[in-house]
């Protein structure tokens, strides 16, 4: 007898389940649900399904800008991945929004389509999360899945209030922090000023002001 795949009606989006790896897997490849984002730790997934709004989309590329930028200008070595997943095989996989690996010495990833394979590579260095509706689930137990997959910095950025919460991590604690411990010398209230900015002004005119402020750092 041929078991029938798991039905997603049956499965709650946006909330955490305890599935096993195999019926995950079910979920994550089905391209009918490629506008899903995925998440699995130790046994429960969470398959996030909201619709993203404006606000999501400018707080996203201006993060991207800021980080960018400024390992630019600082000579820093860096490789940016959007909405890329990372999956460590049967344990645990996560989708950020953004995800840096940053330094001379950082791995980097194969140019394909397939999920960053962490049984293999290092976890990104740095893990971005923009959180509109998510804010508690970003903080609290998304923290610890990247805590476990071996990221070294986390920043959750609060859509509504124009904040960034950050920490460094290790596999025992996350410590909060409010200047970049990874990308040295940046402040993360500059991170913050570069958002409210981006409410009211273009994006050349905040790559501008990055540029002059990031000189003077």
């Amino acid at each position: 007898m041929v078991n029938s795949p798991p039905v997603l009606q049956t499965v709650s989006t946006e909330a955490w389940v305890k599935v096993a790896w195999e019926d995950f897997l079910t979920f994550a490849d089905d391209p009918t649900l490629v506008s899903g984002r995925f998440y699995y730790d130790q046994g429960y997934m969470k398959i996030e399904m909201s619709p993203l709004g404006s606000a999501h989309g400018r707080d996203n590329t201006i993060l991207s800008t800021v980080v960018n930028l400024y390992a630019a200008l600082k000579s820093i070595p860096i490789k940016g991945l959007t909405n890329t997943t990372f999956r460590k095989i049967a344990v645990q996989e996560a989708q950020p929004d953004l995800a840096f690996y940053i330094g001379q010495n950082s791995s980097s990833p194969p140019h394909t389509n397939a999920p960053v394979d962490l049984n293999v590579l290092d976890a990104p260095t740095l893990v971005v999360e923009i959180a509109a509706s998510s804010l508690e689930d970003d903080t609290d137990r998304k923290q610890r899945l990247y805590q476990r997959l071996g990221v070294c910095e986390y920043w959750v950025v609060d859509v509504n209030a124009g904040k960034v919460i950050a920490s460094t991590l290790s596999l025992t604690e996350a410590i909060p922090i409010r200047d970049s411990q990874v990308l040295s010398g940046l402040s993360l209230a500059l991170v913050e000023e570069a958002l409210k900015r981006s409410q009211t002004e273009d994006d050349g005119a905040i790559s501008r002001w990055l540029l002059t402020t990031f000189s003077k750092v």
